[in-house]
Formats: C-alpha cells, sequence, structure tokens
C-alpha cells in the first residue's frame, strides 16, 4: 500500500521525492489544448458538452495525482509515453503537489457551477481562463505559477525547480537581454499594431477558393 499511495518518486542524488518535469509538461500541454478547444465550441456555438466532460475527467484525474498517487493519473501517463525518449528532468514534488491542489479546487469549483448546477457565470469564466493561464505557462515555459506562492505557505523555498531557477543567482551572458534586443520587440509590436491599422480591412477580406470556383458566382 505504500508503494501504492505516495506521492513523487526516490531518485538518487535527491534527498526529497521528485517528479518528471518534461512529462508534467507534456500533461499540461493536453490539458490546454482540451480547455481551449472546450471554451472556443462555447464563445462560438454556445456548446458546453465538451467543457462538462473536460471539467470531469479533470477532477478526477487531479483527485488521482494528489491522493494516490502521480503514477496513476491518466493525463500523466500520456505524457509520460510521449516524452518517453527524452532525458527525464527532475523537480521537487512537494511543490508540485501544492500546485495540483489549487488545480484540485479550481476544477472541483467548476464541476460543482457548471456539471452540478448546470450554470456559468463570470466566476467560472475567470476560473477557466486561469485555469488556461497556469496550463499554458506550464506547458509552454516550463513556468509553474502556483508554485511561485509555495514559499509563501509553507515557509520553506522550493527545491529543485524546472530550469534550476531555485538555485541560480545570476543570469549567464546567454539568458541576459540587451538593450538592442528591447527596442526590438517594442519595434516589432509597432510594426504589429501600424499592419492592422493600415491594412486591416484588406486582411480581414475572407480568402476565396484558388483551385475552386469562387463563393460569390455560386450565388
Amino acid at each position: 500500500m505504500k508503494n501504492f499511495i505516495r506521492f513523487g518518486e526516490e531518485v538518487a542524488g535527491f534527498d526529497i521525492p521528485v517528479l518528471n518535469e518534461r512529462e508534467i509538461r507534456a500533461a499540461a500541454g493536453i490539458l490546454f489544448v482540451v480547455i481551449y478547444t472546450a471554451l472556443v465550441l462555447i464563445l462560438f456555438r454556445n456548446n458546453f458538452l465538451l467543457a462538462k466532460y473536460a471539467i470531469t475527467i479533470f477532477l478526477v484525474d487531479f483527485i488521482v495525482r494528489v491522493f494516490v498517487n502521480p503514477n496513476f493519473s491518466p493525463s500523466l501517463i500520456i505524457g509520460r509515453m510521449i516524452v518517453r525518449n527524452q532525458v527525464p528532468e527532475y523537480v521537487g514534488a512537494r511543490q508540485k503537489k501544492f500546485a495540483w491542489i489549487i488545480g484540485l479546487i479550481l476544477s472541483a469549483t467548476m464541476f460543482i457551477f457548471m456539471v452540478l448546477i448546470n450554470s456559468y457565470s463570470p466566476v467560472t469564466g475567470i476560473i477557466c481562463l486561469l485555469c488556461l493561464i497556469f496550463l499554458f505557462f506550464e506547458s509552454a515555459f516550463g513556468i509553474c505559477l502556483a508554485c511561485k506562492v509555495y514559499r509563501l505557505f509553507y515557509g520553506e523555498k522550493a527545491q529543485y525547480c524546472p530550469g534550476e531557477i531555485c538555485a541560480v543567482s545570476a543570469r549567464q551572458p546567454i539568458q541576459k537581454t540587451s538593450g538592442m534586443q528591447l527596442v526590438i520587440v517594442v519595434v516589432f509590436v509597432g510594426f504589429v499594431f501600424t499592419v492592422a491599422y493600415f491594412f486591416g480591412d484588406e486582411l480581414s477580406k475572407t480568402p476565396h477558393n484558388l483551385f475552386g470556383t469562387p463563393v460569390a458566382k455560386l450565388k
């Protein structure tokens, strides 16, 4: 039973239980795609079916992660299969458990409002947006936003963070951003807005079928 119900793996060289950040990011990417698709269906088709299924599945997934064993989480198992040929990147299990408890609270709240009560409101919209932000930062950047507040609750610094950000005290030259690079970003943003302002009407036109009969001629 001890090996069945546990959180994190004992790996040589680490003095606390750890998890594989690569499979966690892969699982976060999967969850992000599902939630984003569900949100698109709600916004453009007023279809809540996928959202209700997703909320229920995510709630069960987080319950398994937090209270049973991350090894039995369906999303993490799929993530492990996807990145099985990549070298593991170990992260502390404690801060991940804290982050997943937050995810459990959010998914449970969504389950109550949207599945049990069958309702939607600004509350569900805000929670959905938070989930998207958390998952996007985790999958795209390897940044666990919920882990950032771990120290505030437990009074201790997280160990073995992704990219060793817990241990890095000074950025290496390749990590630093120069003034010229910042100017390039600002100019690029200005370029995007300029294009949108002067060519927005032209770009908003519906493309025609290059190899077929234009829709207008069919009418």
